[in-house]
Order: structure tokens, then C-alpha cells, then sequence
């Protein structure tokens, strides 16, 4: 509720508009960003569902703090993981500042930075968290390669 004008019938609108469903959360988002087209997608919290949720594609997500040391250091590698990846139609390689942005899906949970998620297309509800290995190029490639959905390449190629 905006405490713009708060009086009784005010407060009366809102809980009425509450209770028969028609009011929209507020999240807390950065704007969208005008260009996306880098090899790692920004993702703000508006545009979460359209991008991460997108049931057309797997999704690589980073939640970071733009402080975060480790965040820091993970930058280039992410980066290197982007371009790698960047001819594939249904992976998306993203990053979200959690500290900027709300995550409104209870399945993305985010308790230390970075955080890293992958989202694959049909299981959207269920991602798998990256938590065994290290933050390099080698063990989040392998990461992508054993739970994509579909990639172009093969692994020969890799």
C-alpha cells in the first residue's frame, strides 16, 4: 500500500482489493536494461519470469552482490562461460544482482553470493543448484553439459 493519502477508506480499498486477489506485490527491480544481446543476459526482477521462467529454454542464473569478493572473481569466468555458450538457441547464460532485485519464486533461494542455479525448460519449478565443484570455466561447463535439456554441440567438440 502507498502511504500517500492513508485514512480509513483508503485502508478499507486496499484490504477489500487484498482479499478478492487484485492487487499486484511490488518487486523490487533495477530497470531493464535497454541492451541484452552480451553473452550474459541481465536479468532484473521484472524481468525474472520472462527470461528465467521462459519454459522455451534452459537457463544458467548467477545471483550476485555487486561487493561480493567471490563475485568478483567469478566475473571473467562467467563471462568466458557466456561466450562459449552464446550460439546455443535454448541455453541462456544470466546474472541478477540479488541485492537490487527480488526474486519472486520461493525455489530460487538465494543465502550467500554467488549463487548459481540452473533452471533447465521443463522443470522450472525445480532447479539444481550449483554447489560441487569449483567456480571455473571446466566444472560449470560440465555443470551445463550434464543438465541441459538440449544442446547443439556434441561433446566431441567440446
Amino acid at each position: 500500500m502507498e502511504p500517500e493519502e492513508f485514512d480509513s477508506d483508503v485502508l478499507r480499498q486496499f484490504v477489500v482489493a487484498f482479499k478478492k486477489g487484485k492487487l499486484k506485490p511490488i518487486v523490487k527491480s533495477q530497470p531493464m536494461p535497454k541492451n541484452n544481446k552480451g553473452p550474459v543476459k541481465v536479468v532484473v526482477g521484472k524481468t525474472f519470469d520472462t527470461i528465467v521462467m521462459d519454459p522455451k529454454n534452459d537457463v544458467l542464473i548467477e545471483f550476485y552482490a555487486p561487493w561480493c569478493g567471490h563475485c568478483k572473481k567469478l566475473e571473467p569466468v562467467y563471462n568466458e562461460l557466456g561466450k562459449k555458450y552464446k550460439n546455443e538457441k535454448n541455453l541462456i547464460i544470466a546474472k541478477m544482482d540479488a541485492t537490487a532485485n527480488d526474486v519472486m519464486n520461493d525455489h530460487y533461494k538465494v543465502e550467500g553470493f554467488p549463487t548459481i542455479y540452473f533452471a533447465p525448460k521443463d522443470k522450472k519449478n525445480n532447479p539444481i543448484k550449483f554447489e560441487d565443484g569449483d567456480r571455473d570455466l571446466e566444472h560449470l561447463s560440465k555443470f551445463i553439459e550434464e543438465h541441459a535439456t538440449k544442446l547443439s554441440r556434441t561433446k566431441e567438440e567440446l
